[in-house]
């Protein structure tokens, strides 16, 4: 019904110019907005999950409207990054772990077209031209080394030592107990160490 009134003098408009929003619309923009911040953290750990970087978008998107879709499960308070993080590594398991599409050696950046990622957002101090140069061909090996890494032991490497999450965050986020976070991860460092012997001294 419009919210139309007569009321003698003429025909005046008697209803809200602008619908008042929902509740459940105002906090799911609320949520929707505390998301966005941890989108970067999102894309990255999902850039060295999965096999590029569109597959690393999709990954991103799936988990924030799954996010958005299970808010009501967040505990206020809590670590929301963890929270999302696991929500993304759950759907990464069920999707390309299950499909076997895991990562493979050859699956690597095109060291011609280097991208900007984890490792060239470390702090670096100023160098010469020449290690400049060095530190970023570092930064591809080191890249590489770890998308070799198989996918077990990458993840913890990559939660841990670059998503600054506690080992006891690490196990929630992979569901198994903290002593396997530390030897997967242990492990894991081994391998990349061992990839990289030779070039790192």
């Amino acid at each position: 019904m419009l919210g139309w009134l007569d009321s003698g003098n003429g025909v005046h408009y008697n209803a809200r110019a602008v619908a008042l929003k929902n509740p459940s619309d105002i906090e799911r923009e609320r949520f929707g907005s505390d998301i966005v911040t941890h989108l970067d953290h999102l894309y990255r750990v999902a850039y060295y999950l999965v096999k590029n970087d569109t597959e690393a978008q999709d990954c991103v998107q799936e988990t924030c409207a799954r996010a958005l879709n299970s808010r009501t499960q967040f505990t206020p308070g809590s670590n929301m990054k963890a929270w999302l993080t696991k929500i993304l590594y759950n759907f990464f398991y069920d999707s390309y772990t299950r499909d076997k599409r895991i990562v493979a050696a050859e699956d690597l950046v095109d060291p011609e077209k280097p991208r900007r990622d984890f490792w060239e957002t470390l702090p670096t101090p100023s160098l010469e031209p020449e290690n400049e140069v060095l530190a970023r061909e570092l930064g591809i090996k080191v890249h590489d080394a770890l998308r070799k890494i198989p996918e077990e032991f990458r993840a913890p490497i990559v939660l841990v030592d670059m998503g600054d999450f506690s080992y006891a965050e690490a196990a929630e986020i992979l569901s198994c107990p903290i002593g396997t976070v530390r030897s997967r991860l242990s492990r894991g460092r081994k391998l990349l160490h061992g990839i990289l012997v030779g070039y790192v001294l």
